[in-house]
C-alpha cells in the first residue's frame, strides 16, 4: 500500500459583507468570473467559470439538533459562453 501525502485544507469562506466590500466599486453590468482551483488551494491552473445564480440552500440539522435548519447562500457558476464538444 502506497503512502499518501495529505494536508488540512481550510480556506477562509467569504461572508456576504466581504463580497460586497470587494465589489463595491464595480459597475452594475460588470460580469463576475470565478476561478476554480485545479486542486485544493492551487489556482495556477484554475478553470474559468461565470457566475450565473445565487440561491439559498437549506441544510437539515444533524442528529444532535434535527429540528435545526441552516441556510447557506450558494453562488452557482457555469462554463463561459462558447462552443463546446457534445459528450455522449
Amino acid at each position: 500500500m502506497a503512502d499518501t501525502d495529505t494536508y488540512v485544507h481550510s480556506p477562509e469562506v467569504w461572508t456576504a459583507g466581504r463580497l460586497r466590500e470587494a465589489i463595491k466599486d464595480l459597475p452594475d453590468d460588470a460580469p463576475i468570473h470565478i476561478g476554480v482551483a485545479s486542486d485544493p488551494g492551487d489556482f495556477d491552473g484554475y478553470q474559468d467559470h461565470v457566475l450565473v445564480d445565487c440561491e439559498p440552500i437549506e441544510w437539515a440539522g444533524d442528529d444532535s439538533a434535527p429540528e435545526r435548519t441552516e441556510v447557506e447562500y450558494t453562488l452557482f457558476a457555469d462554463w463561459p459562453a462558447g462552443t463546446y464538444d457534445v459528450l455522449d
